[in-house]
């Protein structure tokens, strides 16, 4: 059995414009290239035939990747789902490291949709771990690969 990918709204739509643009363009263009590539002579000696085949399997082993990743996917729409004010998949933490009294606010999501420079994280990330099912103004010791710290939850949102 399969286990299901926890996925927002926003992360399936991507992996579905992906999926599109690889099907429907991206493919094609390659399928040219490899054309174009084999008129230019012998095969075992083409750089550029060699180059589009091995984009071409890259593309390919993309499409079924995310066409996996898709038909197992559970899309959890954190507006819709009863909250108890506990931090949960999907939602928006605003969270303080009480050492250094930096503020960072953190959504948690799947690990396509995870970018650290927007503040997504993944749900198995350490720091995600260590904050679900935790509430507002808990203190949490998270272990991460720089140390053990130590945050306290100052806000909880279920944005889309």
């Amino acid at each position: 059995m399969i286990n299901k990918i926890p996925m927002t709204i926003k992360g399936s739509k991507k992996l579905i414009k992906e999926l599109n643009q690889l099907k429907n363009i991206k493919r094609y263009k390659i399928i040219n290239d490899i054309a174009e590539a084999r008129k230019h002579g012998d095969l075992k000696e083409n750089a550029e035939y060699h180059a589009a085949r091995e984009e071409q399997s890259f593309c390919e082993k993309r499409i079924k990747e995310i066409e996996l990743k898709l038909s197992n996917c559970q899309i959890i729409d954190v507006t819709k789902i009863k909250n108890k004010g506990k931090v949960i998949f999907g939602s928006t933490v605003d969270i303080i490291n009480v050492i250094t009294n930096k503020v960072v606010s953190y959504k948690i999501v799947g690990d396509d949709e995870a970018n650290l420079k927007k503040y997504l994280i993944s749900i198995n990330a350490p720091i995600s771990r260590g904050l679900i099912g935790k509430k507002k103004n808990n203190t949490v010791l998270i272990k991460t690969p720089k140390g053990n710290i130590t945050f306290k939850i100052l806000k909880i949102q279920y944005l889309e």
